[in-house]
C-alpha cells in the first residue's frame, strides 16, 4: 500500500522526500484511525529530523489528494485513515463515547438527494454521528419522568 500511495503522489507531482515516506508507511502501518501526534510518535523512532509541523502537513496533502480522510471522533484531536480503511459511518454516544460502525451504504440516498437537490457533491465516505446509545436513551427517558 505505501508503494501505491508514493506511485500515485509522484504521479501527481509530489516529491517523496524519506520524511513524506515514513510518514505514509505510519498512517499506513497503524491500519486504523490514528491521531498525528500518534504518527509523530512513531516516526520520531526512526528519524528525529522530522517535526510535528510536516506530519500535519503530510496529512493534510494524503487528505487534499483524497488519498486519506481526516474525522473528528470527538476526542479533541482529528483522526486520520488512508482510503484503504474504506467508507464507514461511526456512531458515536456523545454522553460515554462509545463508538460502533453502521453500514455506509445508510448514506446513498442522502448522497444522491444532496446531488440532485443541491448540484453539490457531499464527501460522505468516512464520517462521524454523534448521538446518545441505547444505555444513555434509557438514562434520558427515566430522567424525564
Amino acid at each position: 500500500m505505501t508503494k501505491n500511495l508514493i506511485k500515485i503522489l509522484r504521479e501527481r507531482g509530489y516529491r517523496l522526500t524519506p520524511q513524506r515516506e515514513m510518514i505514509l508507511a505510519a498512517i499506513i502501518q497503524a491500519g486504523d484511525h490514528v491521531s498525528a501526534e500518534d504518527v509523530f510518535t512513531k516516526v520520531q523512532e526512526q528519524s528525529s529530523a522530522i517535526n510535528i509541523a510536516t506530519v500535519y502537513r503530510t496529512l493534510d496533502m494524503l487528505v487534499e489528494e483524497g488519498l486519506a480522510c481526516r474525522t473528528d471522533l470527538g476526542i479533541g484531536e482529528y483522526m486520520y485513515a488512508t482510503n484503504q480503511h474504506g467508507p464507514h459511518i461511526h456512531l458515536i454516544c456523545r454522553k460515554c463515547g462509545y463508538t460502533q460502525d453502521a453500514d455506509h451504504s445508510l448514506l446513498k440516498k442522502l448522497e444522491e438527494t444532496i446531488l440532485s437537490e443541491y448540484d453539490f457533491v457531499a464527501d460522505l465516505h468516512h464520517i462521524a454521528i454523534f448521538g446518545l446509545c441505547a444505555g444513555h436513551q434509557l438514562e434520558d427517558e427515566g430522567g424525564q419522568e
